[in-house]
């Protein structure tokens, strides 16, 4: 038996390629296997390859596999795209109908031309087509077939008997013929049982949006934008069912001044979008930031510039969330690496803006709001409220001619806060440079003491874990250092490396601004050599590391930015060659 196994479904865009693999995932979480998911696909609506690749395996993963076991394929572009990563043995599974082929170079792989375009068609409609397909490929693998045709049902249930039917017909089918075809499954393909233990299986954008309900936030305008739309579809359907609404609004400017004016009423909201949103949203930012308001914003960043690639996998954004805005103000910005960090994370988020009373950016990458992955169920009562220094109750009387002083000079320089309506709270609120009650202030004193009031309130931040360590060698060989999503493959990258007698200590930043330099200091005053692990061109965090903590000299940057998530492997043999040049 093997205890993981890597799969990817490729076919056209709109061929029902996602619909495959979630039913596919859902019957292998149901029996309680660790999973790990990719999807790659274009910046269309339909049309185009696309594939989604999911690992398997009955221990916790948190990256890629660098190969292929299984490759389920509608066409014959995806076996000539993806073909090269199946390992030696790996097996295509491919439409009878198209004539599939190997392409050249490829040897020591089995191809099972099964009729599923046929199957789907006997059965009413090629729509079922994706179904023939699941069929075949959980056949080869000996798991039983009760438990694929529950998650079909689930799927399906809200159509009828009869549509339910033909999908279970369909699997039934497909599977037959691929165990009549290959004599029975694969044994070398026949995974370790799983612990059967009950898992959730997600997306970050999912977890963030669950987070959000879970931390009080009762509304968000946004905008459609990929990779974050997913996040404001799973709040209309949640939200209304706690008091709360989505609204789909004009721009990303409406969007995020919406949610600004929300929370200056008391009520919370977040809005969510990608770089191009987020550029967009800058100026109304500075508003929270001068005006003290706390708002919370998700940016799932994507391939920049521009348009960029809206679908493809990059962390690009990090100067433009802490430089973005023109000015100077205090900001939060929060980086979570995993599924469950987005949703404790997304918490935080809500409490670090009410309390320091500024925007709290929570930055996510494309692989991580939108790669499913198992994770442990969630412990509820770790949440906890914090509103800040919101006033309750009531107000002491004013004099005559004065207003609350909303932006009371403190010595940490949050002030009380009042909301709208509250007696003996009134007070002006601008965009201007104000004095303590809110009046428009142009004295140099008054300008100074404001923009001091306002950004000492980051020194005194403090956050759940600001980086994440596991450093088990005192003087290791390399410090790797990453962010977002890369973390659980910087990990499976440093078990290679141990095993060739190569010490390595790994460091998540989970803290982006105000950076975590004191924390981070001694892990890297102790290592020989600090790779930087991040998928952009030009290096951003490694230069704040530069900039916050020092050691220029030791850094080293890996860069990605091609659009694809780093894989295992390729940390490893970056890693390794680095220790060649420094035992010489």
């Amino acid at each position: 038996m093997i205890s993981q196994l890597s799969l990817k479904i490729g076919g056209q865009q709109g061929e029902g390629v996602e619909s495959t693999d979630k039913i596919f995932s859902t019957a292998l979480n149901r029996l309680g296997y660790y999973l790990y998911g990719y999807r790659h696909f274009s910046s269309r609506i339909k049309g185009g390859h696309t594939n989604n690749k999911i690992r398997i395996s009955v221990k916790p993963i948190r990256s890629i596999s660098d190969d292929l076991d299984i490759l389920v394929a509608f066409d014959q572009e995806s076996i000539d795209l993806n073909a090269h990563e199946l390992r030696d043995g790996g097996v295509v599974v491919a439409d009878a109908k198209f004539s599939p082929t190997l392409p050249e170079g490829v040897s020591n792989v089995r191809l099972f031309p099964v009729p599923i375009t046929a199957i789907a068609e006997e059965l009413g409609t090629s729509l079922f087509k994706n179904m023939a397909a699941s069929g075949a490929a959980w056949a080869l693998l000996g798991l039983p077939l009760e438990v694929f045709n529950k998650a079909v049902e689930e799927e399906f249930g809200r159509k009828g008997p009869a549509v339910v039917e033909k999908n279970v017909e369909a699997v039934r089918r497909a599977a037959e013929f691929v165990l009549e075809l290959n004599g029975g499954p694969l044994p070398e393909f026949k995974l370790a049982p799983a612990d059967g233990k009950q898992k959730l299986f997600m997306i970050g954008n999912d977890a963030i949006g669950l987070g959000a309900v879970a931390a009080g936030c009762r509304f968000m305008p946004a905008y459609p934008i990929t990779p974050a739309s997913e996040i404001m579809e799973y709040l209309i359907k949640v939200l209304p069912k706690f008091g709360g609404t989505v609204i789909q609004t004009e721009d990303e400017i409406a969007a995020c001044t919406m949610a600004i004016g929300a929370n200056y009423g008391g009520v919370r909201a977040l809005t969510a979008s990608a770089g191009p949103g987020l550029s967009l949203m800058m100026e109304a930012i500075g508003l929270a930031g001068m005006t003290e308001t706390p708002v919370v914003i998700v940016d799932t960043q994507r391939g920049g510039p521009s348009t960029g690639l809206p679908t493809k996998q990059e962390q690009s954004d990090l100067y433009a969330m802490i430089y973005g805005t023109h000015g100077e103000i205090p900001k939060i910005v929060l980086s979570p690496s995993t599924i469950e960090e987005c949703f404790y994370d997304t918490i935080e988020a809500f409490n670090l803006a009410e309390k320091y009373q500024c925007p709290v950016i929570l930055l996510t990458d494309l692989q991580l709001s939108l790669g499913k992955q198992s994770c442990e169920m969630l412990d509820y009562h770790k949440i906890k409220i914090d509103r800040g220094a919101l006033v309750q109750g009531e107000l002491p009387a004013l004099e005559p001619n004065k207003l609350f002083k909303r932006y009371e000079f403190t010595a940490d320089g949050i002030s009380p806060r009042s909301l709208p309506g509250q007696k003996n709270g009134i007070h002006h609120v601008t965009g201007v440079e104000h004095d303590q009650e809110g009046r428009p202030s142009e004295s140099p004193e008054n300008r100074r003491k404001m923009m001091d009031k306002r950004l000492g309130k980051l020194k005194h931040v403090k956050v759940t874990n600001p980086i994440l360590v596991d450093a088990p060698h005192e003087e290791p060989d390399l410090l790797i250092i990453g962010m977002g999503s890369t973390g659980g493959t910087i990990d499976e990258a440093r078990s290679r490396l141990a095993e060739q007698g190569i010490k390595s200590n790994h460091v998540t930043v989970r803290l982006i601004h105000p950076f975590p330099a004191e924390e981070l200091k001694p892990y890297a005053e102790k290592a020989k050599t600090i790779v930087v692990v991040e998928n952009n061109a030009t290096a951003q965090l490694a230069n704040l590391i530069k900039l916050n903590v020092g050691h220029g000299d030791k850094i080293k940057s890996m860069l990605k930015y091609n659009g694809n998530p780093f894989m295992p492997a390729e940390i490893t043999k970056f890693c390794q060659e680095l220790n060649l040049v420094w035992q010489r």
